[in-house]
Order: structure tokens, then sequence, then C-alpha cells
């Protein structure tokens, strides 16, 4: 064979490898909440919104705080590590990411909402 269709075999591999284990890791790091579990919870938690300003402005979750992914490194002061973390996205990827972020940071008791905003049918508050 080919030096390189073994290279690109290699890649493959590798990169297949890779996702496994960041899925794995999120599925231990990580408790994916129903609607109705997120809702029981997370007056009690710190209710997250990391999608992009002009996302949480169109309507988030009422007594959400916007800190978007982008910013999330530089704005993990205002994350306590003594209270569960709810983080909510669109979808639940950027929230997945978020997870992975804040517990190599030593972060614990963190929790995503399953399907994301698009999925919520809670209140939500909207600017004018």
């Amino acid at each position: 064979m080919d030096t390189n269709l073994w290279i690109l075999i290699a890649a493959a591999v590798v990169l297949i490898a890779f996702g496994l284990y960041r899925f794995l890791k999120a599925r231990k790091i990580i408790t994916t909440l129903t609607e109705d579990e997120f809702r029981n919870g997370y007056r009690k938690a710190q209710l997250i919104d990391v999608r992009e300003p002009n996302e949480f402005d169109g309507g988030h979750i009422l007594g959400a705080r916007n800190i978007p992914l982008s910013q999330m490194r530089n704005r993990l002061t205002e994350i306590r590590k003594d209270k569960p973390v709810y983080l909510y996205c669109q979808n639940s990827t950027r929230s997945t990411r978020a997870a992975m972020m804040l517990d190599k940071k030593g972060y614990q008791d963190l929790n995503i909402l399953q399907g994301g905003f698009k999925k919520w049918s809670g209140k939500i508050k909207q600017k004018k």
C-alpha cells in the first residue's frame, strides 16, 4: 500500500479515538438534565447561558447570566466552585465544551440542558 494511504488511515484512527475519548470524558463529568430536571434545580444553582450576547438578548431562560463560551476563560472568577453550575446554549454543543473547560479548572457538579435552549418551553426573557 501507498504510504500516503497509511498516513491517512492513521490520521483517521487518531481523530476517531480523540472524539471517542472526549465523548466518554464528557459523559463522566457532565450531568445532562431533562427540561423538568433542569427547571427543578437551576434556582439553587448558577444558571449560565454560554451563547453570544446577541443570542442571549433574543431570548434566554429567566434568571440566567450570559457568560459566552468565547469569554469564559477570562470570566471564571464570576463562577463559584462551591455551587452547582447549570449551563445551556442553543443545542448543547457549546455548553458541553464550556463544562469540559470548567472541569479542567476544578469545577464540579456540572449540568447541561438536554437539547439546549431551542427545546426549552419554560419562561424566557427577551430584550425589548
